[in-house]
C-alpha cells in the first residue's frame, strides 16, 4: 500500500492488520512445522499481508523480545541443566541462559534460550526457560510455556514436573496468591523429594519462598536449600538469592554470600550490584561502592560491546544513582558530581529514560543536587543551572525542587538579592495558580447556576424545542449553597495541592533568606515548617540559634543511626570548634578520621576542619589509609571488568546508491554528525509515516548541522517510489538502497531469528560514533525529540562550553 493513501484509511489498514490473530509463539525459523520455519525465513516484501513490516511473524505479543542472536559471552555462571537435548551447542546456551536467568538478566537469558530452541526445535526446556524469563509478562509467558507443552513428549519425567508445575503457577488465579504460591512450593518440594540432587529445582524453590514470603515463610528452610546447593557447587549463583533472603531481616547472614556473588557471574553485572544491598545495609559504604562501581564497569562492557543504550538494562540507573549516595556517605564529593553528571548526560529515550521516569536522567538530577548541597559546593550548582545538568524545566516538580535549590544557594554564598528573586519567581508561580484556581471555581459555580442548554442547542431547526427549553429552564429550582460549594471545591481542589507544594518552597527559601541576614531562629523555624531540609543542616541552624544542648543532642542521635557517614560526624567537629568545645572536638576528630580514607579534602566542609587538625597535632592531609576487609572474597582489578563511564561506540561504515545511481559513503560525514533512518520500504505503512513525520524537518536538522537520510530495504526503483509517494513534492530526505541487507544487519537493524529487518533511528557524532538509537519493530515517529536529543548529546553544542569533557 502507498504512502499517497488518506491519512483516514492508512490508519484503518494499519488498525486492521495488527488487529489479525495471534497464535502460539515458537523461536524464529526453528519452528515445529515446518511451513511456520519457511515463513520465519521469508523477506519482508514476501511476508504474508497480516504482518505489519517489522513485526514479529508469531504475532504482537513477541514483538519487544530479544530479537538479535545470543552468543556465548562466557562468565555467566557455573551452572548445567541436565535436559534433553539433541544439539551440543544447544546445551551450551541452554546453561548461559540458566545462569543469566539466575542473575536475573531476564533479557539476556530469554536470549540464550531462544537461540537454544533456534538450535534443538524439539527441546521443551528451552521455551520452559523463555517462560521463566517473563513471569512478569503473563501473556509471553503463557505463549512459551504452550509451547513447552506442545513438545512433553520429548520430555523426561524430570522435565515434565518442571513444566507442569510451571504451567501451573502461570495459568493460576493471581487473585488467589497463596493458594498459587502453596501449589508452586508443593510441586517444586515434589521435584526435589523425586530428584534430590537438582540443584536448580532448590535454587529456584528458594527464590520462590523469598519472593512469596508471609508471615509464615521459613527463612531458616530457605537458607537450608541454598546450603544443600553451595555444599555441591560453592559459586553456585543461587549465592544472589541468599543476599535477597537475609537482605532486610539479617543482612550479616549472607556476608559470605556478598564475597562470593560478583565472582560467581563475573559477566553479569547485577550479580556484583547485589553484595552491595548487605554491605549498605552494614553501614560498609567502602565495600558497597567497590560493588556498585563493579556493576557499573561490566554494565558499561556489555553495552558498549553490544551496542546497548544505558537505560535499556534496567536497574543500570539504580545501581548507579545508589553508587552516588553511598560515594556522598564517605565523602567521595568529586566522583559523586562527576558520576551524578555523567548519568543527566547519558541518551535519553521516551520508553527508557526522562525526567518522568526514574531513569539516569531524573536520578543523576536528584543525586547532583544531593551532593551539592551536602558539600555546601554552592558557586557550582549556580554555575551548573546555567547548563544542561541543572537547566529549567516542564516539569513542575523539577523545576520547584531546582529553584528551591538555587535559591539556597545563592542566599548561603552571599547573594541575597539574586535568591530574592527566586522566591519572586515562586511567588509568581502561586499567584497564576491562586488566579487560575479562582477562575475554575467561578466556571465551575456559573455552570451549576445555569440551567442545561441541551435542548436550545437544538432550537435553530425547531422552535418548538426551544419553547419546550425555556419552560425547563423555568422550572428547574435554583442550586442550593451547598451544590455551589462541592461544585468550587472540586474545580478548585487540583489547585490546592500544586499551591501548597510552591508555598513550601517559599517557605523554606524565607528560611535561608532569613539564615543570611544573621536570623537563625526565625530561619530554623521556616525550614520545620516547610519541610525537605537536609537534617545535618537543619540540626546546625538550630545550633547557631542559641539551642546547643539540644541540637547537639539531635545531631549525636542522627550519627548513630547514620553510621560511617563522613558528612554528620565533619558537622559534629565543626560546631563543637566553633562553640568553643576544643577538647570534644578534638575527640570527635579523631572518629572522624577513622571513617576518612577518602574524603576529598578541599571541599568547604573539610577544608573549615583545618584548624581543628592542626590544633589535634595532624599533618594538613589528615585522612587515615582504609584497610581492606578479610571478608570480601577475591576481588578482581576494576580495571578489569570494564571502563568507568559509558562512551558511544563507533557506527559501522556503509556504502550505498541513491535513488539516482550515485554511489555514496559513510567516509562523507567524517567530522560531521548526521541523523540516520532505517526503514522498511516503500510499501511500509508506518515507515511512509515516519518520512512524512521527519521530512519537514530536515531544514531545521540541517541549520542545527545534523544532515538527516534514510537507508531503505528497497532496492533503487523502491526508492524512487517513495520519493514520488511524498505528499509535498519531492522527497527532502536522500534515500539509500540496501536490498541486501547487510548495512542493516551491521546497525543491528535486522532480526536475526526472523530473518527480517527491524526499523532504526541514529544519531551519530562527528567522530562517527552512535550517541543515540532506537531499533524497534516501529519506527521512531518523534522528530522534535530526536532534533532536541541530538542537540544535548553532540559535545560541540554550546551549552556544553566549559562542561564538555564531563559528557561522556
Amino acid at each position: 500500500m502507498s504512502s499517497i493513501l488518506p491519512a483516514s484509511l492508512q490508519r484503518f489498514f494499519l488498525t486492521l492488520t495488527a488487529a489479525v490473530g495471534l497464535f502460539c509463539y515458537a523461536t524464529g525459523p526453528a519452528l515445529s512445522a515446518d511451513k511456520s520455519a519457511a515463513k520465519a525465513e521469508k523477506s519482508p516484501e514476501k511476508a504474508d499481508d497480516d504482518t505489519l513490516a517489522g513485526h514479529s511473524y508469531h504475532g504482537e505479543v513477541f514483538n519487544e523480545g530479544p530479537r538479535r542472536a545470543a552468543y556465548l559471552m562466557g562468565g555467566t555462571g557455573d551452572v548445567h541443566f541436565d535436559v534433553t537435548v539433541k544439539n551440543a551447542e544447544a546445551q551450551k546456551f541452554l546453561d548461559q541462559g540458566l545462569g543469566q536467568l539466575h542473575g536475573f538478566w531476564y533479557l539476556e537469558a530469554e536470549r540464550s534460550f531462544r537461540h537454544a530452541a533456534n538450535l534443538d526445535p524439539d527441546c521443551a526446556m528451552a521455551f520452559w526457560g523463555a517462560a521463566m524469563c517473563n513471569l512478569k509478562n503473563e501473556k509471553r509467558a503463557k505463549g512459551f510455556i504452550e509451547e513447552a507443552n506442545k513438545r512433553l513428549d520429548k520430555a523426561t519425567p524430570r522435565e515434565k514436573q518442571y513444566i507442569k508445575a510451571l504451567e501451573a503457577y502461570i495459568n493460576a488465579d493471581k487473585k488467589k496468591s497463596k493458594e498459587r504460591n502453596d501449589a508452586y512450593t508443593k510441586a517444586m518440594e515434589n521435584l526435589i523429594l523425586d530428584y534430590p540432587d537438582d540443584l536448580e529445582a532448590k535454587a529456584f524453590l528458594a527464590v520462590h519462598l523469598y519472593n512469596s514470603r508471609s508471615s509464615s515463610t521459613s527463612y531458616v528452610a530457605a537458607e537450608a536449600l541454598l546450603q544443600d546447593i553451595f555444599e555441591k557447587n560453592p559459586m553456585h549463583p543461587a549465592h544472589h538469592y541468599r543476599i535477597h533472603l537475609w537482605d532486610h531481616r539479617k543482612p550479616e547472614m549472607a556476608l559470605t554470600s556478598a564475597a562470593k556473588c560478583g565472582q560467581s557471574s563475573p559477566g553479569i553485572a547485577h550479580m556484583w550490584h547485589m553484595p552491595g544491598h548487605i554491605y549498605s545495609r552494614l553501614k560498609r559504604y567502602q565495600d558497597a561502592v567497590w560493588q556498585q562501581e563493579a556493576s557499573a564497569r561490566v554494565d558499561h562492557a556489555h553495552m558498549m560491546r553490544d551496542s546497548v543504550m544505558p537505560d535499556q538494562i534496567h536497574n543500570y540507573a539504580h545501581n548507579n544513582e545508589w553508587l552516588i549516595r553511598n560515594l556522598i556517605f564517605i565523602g567521595r564529593v568529586h566522583d559523586a558530581v562527576a558520576l551524578a553528571k555523567n548519568m543527566i548526560s547519558l541518551p535519553q529515550h521516551p520508553k527508557y529514560n526522562t525526567l518522568k521516569k526514574r531513569g539516569s536522567a531524573k536520578y543523576g538530577r536528584m543525586r547532583l543536587l544531593q551532593v551539592l548541597r551536602t558539600y555546601e559546593l554552592w558557586d557550582e550548582l549556580i554555575a551548573l543551572s546555567q547548563t544542561p545538568y541543572l537547566e529549567p524545566t516542564d516539569e513542575e516538580d523539577e523545576q520547584l525542587n531546582r529553584l528551591r535549590y538555587l535559591g539556597l544557594a545563592y542566599y548561603q554564598s552571599g547573594k541575597p538579592e539574586e535568591g530574592d528573586k527566586v522566591v519572586a519567581q515562586l511567588q509568581k508561580r502561586v499567584d497564576k495558580l491562586q488566579a487560575q484556581k479562582t477562575k475554575a471555581e467561578t466556571d465551575a459555580e456559573q455552570k451549576v447556576r445555569t440551567p442545561e442548554k441541551e435542548a436550545e442547542k437544538k432550537s435553530d431547526e425547531k422552535p418548538a424545542a426551544k419553547a419546550d427549553a425555556k419552560q425547563d429552564k423555568k422550572e428547574k429550582a435554583a442550586p442550593t449553597d451547598k451544590e455551589i460549594k462541592e461544585a468550587k471545591d472540586k474545580a478548585g481542589k487540583p489547585f490546592v495541592a500544586r499551591i501548597k507544594k510552591v508555598e513550601k518552597q517559599i517557605d523554606a527559601l524565607k528560611g535561608h533568606q532569613a539564615i543570611a541576614a544573621g536570623d537563625f531562629k526565625k530561619g530554623h523555624q521556616l525550614l520545620k515548617k516547610a519541610g525537605g531540609a537536609d537534617d545535618v543542616f537543619l540540626i546546625a541552624v538550630q545550633w547557631k540559634a542559641g539551642e546547643q544542648e539540644k541540637a547537639e543532642k539531635a545531631l549525636r542521635k542522627l550519627i548513630g543511626s547514620h553510621k560511617n557517614e563522613v558528612q554528620p560526624q565533619a558537622t559534629l567537629v565543626e560546631l563543637l570548634w566553633q562553640s568553643d568545645k576544643k577538647e570534644a572536638a578534638k575527640k570527635e576528630f579523631e572518629t572522624l578520621r577513622k571513617l576518612s580514607a577518602t574524603i576529598d579534602l578541599d571541599v568547604p566542609l573539610f577544608t573549615r576542619l583545618a584548624p581543628v587538625a592542626k590544633a589535634a597535632g595532624h599533618a594538613a592531609d589528615w585522612r587515615i589509609e582504609n584497610e581492606l576487609a578479610s571478608d570480601v572474597g577475591d576481588r578482581p582489578d576494576l580495571k578489569t571488568l570494564g571502563p568507568f563511564r559509558w562512551k558511544p561506540t563507533p557506527a559501522p561504515t556503509w556504502q550505498l546508491k541513491d535513488a539516482k545511481g550515485k554511489l555514496r559513503s559513510s567516509d562523507e560525514f567524517k567530522g560531521k554528525p548526521y541523523i540516520l533512518i532505517f526503514y522498511l520500504g516503500h510499501s511500509c505503512l508506518h515507515c511512509a509515516q515516519q518520512l512524512q513525520a521527519f521530512a519537514p524537518m530536515v531544514q531545521e536538522f540541517e541549520t542545527k548541522g545534523y544532515p538527516l537520510m534514510a537507508i531503505s530495504t528497497d532496492d533503487q526503483e523502491g526508492l524512487k517510489t517513495s520519493i514520488k509517494n511524498y505528499d509535498k513534492g519531492d522527497l527532502p530526505i536522500p534515500l539509500f538502497s540496501n536490498s541486501k541487507l547487510d548495512v542493516f544487519k551491521s546497525f543491528h537493524v535486522y532480526d536475526d531469528f526472523e530473518k527480517q529487518p527491524l526499523h532504526g533511528t541514529f544519531i551519530i557524532d562527528g567522530k562517527g560514533n552512535v550517541v543515540w538509537q532506537d531499533i524497534s519493530y516501529e519506527p521512531f515517529m518523534d522528530p522534535k525529540f530526536v532534533l532536541k536529543e541530538a542537540k544535548r548529546l553532540l559535545p560541540d553544542h554550546e551549552q556544553w562550553k566549559g562542561f564538555a569533557l564531563d559528557v561522556f
